[in-house]
């Protein structure tokens, strides 16, 4: 898991932003019916954002993290994957998710989030992905999976195959129709250098834009109120992102 049950965004709140928020349930295109949060401003700025958890899915801390960038104008829906295996219900801190994780598919990860995509399109003009871990990985695999995306984030992603050699985002990079933003952790032990540069040449050669930076001694995970140690990459890698958005929103 990338962050404890009690982690919180590393993100100023904003005291008195107007803005309302909801637990969803939202249907896929296979019929698979799978919780989520929305978070809505009341002074949209058009840009939506989907948030694309670690892998225990949707908790705490993606739900507060839709709410900080609904305080910026963003309207934004975190997604849980877990609606083919463990329902659409709110679990507790002892959820066993390891055996839900390894029954995801892509397809049905992607399927799941072009229903938010479907959820957004209608009061934005541009739709990102930001994910985290096993979400960086499958929000860099949403650009080359036909959302119509104007971007994808990935915090810690894995852009390597998976064990079964089932394509990642550096082997689909040819197929990536949407500006990359990565922000890797310079501490990771299971996302090495050689991963990176991969990636970032994949990526170029593909002639994708893309930002790859490395947060040399952060941790796996570091974007955490918790860790104070890395508040100076977290403030960094916060706002990159928000540059990010605004920068690809047509």
């Amino acid at each position: 898991m990338c962050f404890d049950l009690d982690s919180l965004p590393p993100i100023v709140r904003i005291a008195g932003a107007a803005l309302s928020h909801d637990d969803l349930e939202l249907e896929a295109a296979d019929g698979n019916r799978f919780a989520a949060f929305e978070a809505t401003p009341d002074d949209p700025n058009g840009i939506g954002v989907v948030i694309l958890p670690d892998v225990r899915g949707l908790y705490r801390f993606y739900e507060e993290l839709a709410l900080r960038f609904a305080e910026r104008g963003y309207d934004a829906v975190a997604i849980d994957y877990f609606g083919r295996t463990a329902g659409r219900a709110k679990r507790g801190d002892d959820f066993d998710y390891p055996p839900h994780v390894a029954e995801t598919t892509q397809e049905g990860i992607q399927a799941d989030i072009q229903a938010a995509v479907e959820r957004l399109r209608p009061r934005t003009r541009a739709i990102f992905t930001v994910g985290f871990c096993f979400g960086g990985r499958n929000s860099w695999l949403a650009a080359a999976s036909g959302h119509g995306l104007a971007g994808a984030v990935g915090f810690y992603g894995n852009p390597g195959d998976r064990d079964d050699g089932l394509p990642g985002p550096t082997r689909q990079a040819a197929d990536m129709e949407a500006p990359i933003l990565a922000l890797q952790a310079g501490a990771d032990q299971n996302i090495t250098v050689e991963l990176n540069e991969a990636f970032d040449r994949a990526l170029t050669d593909a002639g994708v834009e893309h930002e790859l930076v490395t947060y040399e001694g952060a941790p796996h995970s570091f974007f955490d109120r918790r860790y104070e140690d890395f508040a100076a990459e977290s403030e960094d890698a916060w706002r990159r992102v928000l540059d990010f958005l605004n920068r690809y929103t047509a």
